[in-house]
């Protein structure tokens, strides 16, 4: 089977659009967008709502997605999860895994 010069470079390409792409594919839930990232001093005297961990996709096929695509996704899929739990902050926690995240959940304003 033989390919033209055209159809050879979309096909090399398709992995790395794709890939870009795959940062988009993350819903913002209403009220997300309000959702304060903290760090642990900052929320001494708010209460938890617990923990969630959130994954994303960190390889389209052979491609690796950049670690500031998949650290957007995992902040904005741990918002979303705030929302869902009446909170209004989030703390990072431990990574266990590349694409793969622990948050703390809390809410401080009245």
């Amino acid at each position: 089977m033989q390919f033209s010069k055209k159809s050879l470079i979309l096909i090399a390409a398709a992995p790395l659009v794709l890939a870009g792409c795959a940062s988009k594919l993350i819903g913002e839930r209403v009220g997300a967008d309000q959702v304060v990232v903290a760090e642990p001093a900052q929320v001494a005297s708010c209460k938890s709502l617990g923990r969630t961990t959130v994954s994303v996709l960190a390889n389209v096929g052979p491609i690796t997605r950049s670690a500031e695509a998949v650290e957007e996704n995992l902040v904005q899929m741990a918002r979303n999860e705030a929302i869902d739990k009446g909170g209004d902050t989030v703390v990072k926690g431990s990574s266990m895994k590349y694409g793969e995240r622990m948050f703390e959940i809390f809410k401080c304003k009245p």
